[in-house]
């Protein structure tokens, strides 16, 4: 009975191991994607935001020692070596530890990361040049294009940009232009309208056809998304290495003999 009990033990130990190799693989990738990625709102955070670089350096870590951390497990459970199974326990809690902390501070710091977004992009909108062809204000023009919104709280942001403003036409960003279809090509720079009469007053904000509403909150609601499913993966590992904990304390209580021999030679 007690040597079934074991064999059981061993072999869910490794099956979980195994799905906690493979969510430590989606942690890792998250950690890639979010500094690789460069046609979205992420590429504008991961180069002007050194809190968010941080974080993705910090999931790629976490993501590489979970692999890890599930090939040991699967090592330690197979071949019944107590000390892989007992530095295979200290490493998760040191993993849950650390997972725990780094969620706290996320959640105490998300004022600060709105505030530093805003003011990134704010930044931005001032400086965008016409032509330039910089990475940060393409990636820009891209997310106004797919929100389908205009500046961060509205499009008045835009009149904050020296160079739109000085022009004699009416001329307006070409990204924030009202449009009934989905263009996975994202118009750059600045847009004339055609026929636009030159006046007194200047560029008139009121008449660029473009859209009103603000990304800020869209923006927001989009990382808010997909924060819940970062926390949802989160919580997931986090259970699986509970379970991974329990067992491994469990399986390691009942092999008595320690025999260095099961330990594979390289």
């Amino acid at each position: 009975m007690g040597s079934a009990c074991i064999k059981v033990t061993k072999y869910f130990l490794f099956l979980f191991n195994l799905l906690f190799f493979v969510l430590g693989a989606v942690i890792l990738g998250f950690g890639m994607w979010i500094l690789v990625d460069k046609n979205s709102f992420i590429s504008i955070l991961q180069t002007s935001s050194t809190s968010f670089k941080v974080a993705a350096y910090v999931f790629i870590s976490v993501g590489a020692l979970t692999m890890l951390m599930g090939f040991l497990g699967c090592l330690g459970a197979v071949k019944e070596v107590r000390c892989l199974l007992g530095m295979y326990f200290a490493f998760l809690l040191l993993i849950l530890i650390a997972q725990v902390t780094a969620g706290v501070f996320f959640y105490f710091n998300m004022g600060q990361l709105k505030q530093e977004m805003g003011s990134i992009v704010t930044k931005l909108i001032h400086n965008y040049t016409d032509g330039s062809g910089d990475n940060l204000q393409e990636a820009w023009d891209y997310v106004q294009a797919q929100v389908k919104c205009c500046g961060w709280v509205s499009y008045l942001n835009w009149t904050e940009n020296t160079e739109l403003m000085n022009r004699t036409s009416i001329t307006f960003p070409c990204s924030c232009k009202k449009s009934d279809e989905d263009d996975p090509h994202a118009q750059k720079g600045f847009c004339e309208v055609p026929f636009g009469n030159k006046t007194q007053s200047g560029n008139n904000p009121k008449d660029w056809p473009v859209y009103q509403e603000g990304c800020m909150e869209k923006v927001q609601g989009w990382l808010q998304e997909n924060l819940g499913v970062i926390l949802g993966v989160c919580v997931g590992v986090a259970v699986i290495e509970l379970l991974g904990m329990f067992l491994s304390m469990f399986l390691c209580r009942r092999v008595h003999s320690e025999d260095y021999s099961k330990v594979p030679k390289y």
